[in-house]
């Protein structure tokens, strides 16, 4: 039996589970938006598994007797047991893990988008309440937000791993009763090799971030040319999971895929997860301040021993150290909901038991290298 035929057949089988899947869903879903959602994302499975039944009976092969896979009757209990909310977010997972299941076979390429697709479908579902209308939606999409937070934590917590590992390491070279220009000398190079490890890491990661962003959004755009009502259609499915009547959610994306460039902005927000208009941010800029905030947090541990040295200087790097992370536990109270107090000690307990497990392992280095 060829690849062909046997690739055709599991193909079918995936496809059919998925229509079953999706169908037992919008049975047990009490909620009508949710419902036709659920509908119309089985009928989309049943046309997917039409033609690779085509294929597969032009290959000459028999498609057999299907009866649903053990997961899918599973799941489809526990979604009229306990409610189609109680499994979405493992479907959700599975879909996302799936999403590019046909991205290897050139046969499928138009269903590859709509794979994807149901995966965003899916995601939106999980993360929006019930009962969401349009102009909760517009309020909540990413294009209408301003100033998540994001900033503030990143630079948070960049300044608290240069702090508490440059402690680490000062304490530890302390510990081993090294003299204060060694531990000087250290603490510098710890701060630059540190600093320059968050750069290059941080430049890495934007970098790559970037290009894989952009060659999504080249595969979206030749979608949009070469099939752009299946994409309108993807488009107010996705609509739909996130709260909008069939008819509005249609209509929405009527009006945004008359423009090409539109669709392809609005499908890239709202099915890849990327914003065009940053692609993930400028690596340069994210290179230099995940230096410079690395740096800032590595200082204070070396500061004191530029003036003093021995017991003093250990007292002082220890007391800098604790008012900073202080002030590093205060900042991270504003994202974390947590009490400032809270925040506070805890970050200066964490800090004082890692500088003290270091410390006391570079005295037993120390001691048994003397």
């Amino acid at each position: 039996m060829s690849t062909d035929t046997e690739r055709y057949r599991a193909n079918l089988r995936d496809e059919l589970d998925g229509a079953a899947l999706y169908a037992g869903l919008a049975r047990a879903e009490d909620d009508p938006v949710r419902r036709d959602l659920f509908i119309q994302l089985s009928q989309a499975e049943a046309e997917h598994a039409a033609l690779w039944r085509g294929k597969l009976e032009a290959a000459g092969g028999s498609p057999g007797r299907f009866r649903p896979s053990f997961r899918t009757r599973m799941l489809v209990w526990l979604a009229r047991r306990f409610g189609p909310r109680f499994v979405l977010p493992a479907l959700a997972v599975s879909e996302f893990a799936d999403r590019d299941k046909y991205a290897s076979q050139p046969d499928a390429a138009a269903m590859s988008g709509e794979e994807r697709s149901h995966a965003a479908v899916l995601d939106a579902v999980v993360r929006k309440p019930r009962g969401m209308k349009g102009a909760d939606i517009a309020r909540s999409e990413r294009w209408h937000s301003r100033g998540s937070g994001n900033e503030l934590r990143a630079s948070v917590l960049g300044a608290n791993d240069g702090l508490v590992s440059n402690l680490c390491l000062v304490m530890g070279v302390a510990g081993a009763g090294e003299p204060a220009q060694t531990i000087l000398l250290t603490g510098l190079a710890g701060l630059m090799a540190g600093a320059v490890s968050m750069a290059l890491g941080e430049w890495l990661s934007v970098t790559n971030s970037r290009e894989f962003a952009r060659a999504q959004i080249a595969q979206e755009r030749q979608e949009i040319e070469e099939t752009p009502d299946a994409e309108r259609k993807e488009l107010a499915l996705i609509f739909q999971a996130k709260g909008l009547p069939r008819e509005d959610a249609q209509r929405m994306a009527g009006e945004l895929s008359r423009d090409k460039k539109t669709a392809l902005d609005t499908m890239a927000r709202e099915e890849l997860g990327i914003d065009p208009a940053e692609m993930g941010g400028n690596p340069w800029s994210a290179a230099g301040f995940s230096f410079v905030l690395f740096a800032v947090g590595a200082f204070f541990p070396v500061l004191p021993f530029f003036f003093t040295s021995g017991g003093a200087g250990m007292a002082w790097s220890g007391g800098l150290s604790a008012v900073a992370l202080g002030a590093i536990g205060l900042g991270t109270s504003l994202f974390s909901g947590r009490g400032p107090v809270y925040s506070v000690l805890r970050q200066i307990l964490i800090g004082a038991a890692a500088a003290g497990v270091t410390y006391g392992a570079g005295a037993l280095i120390g001691v048994s290298m003397s």
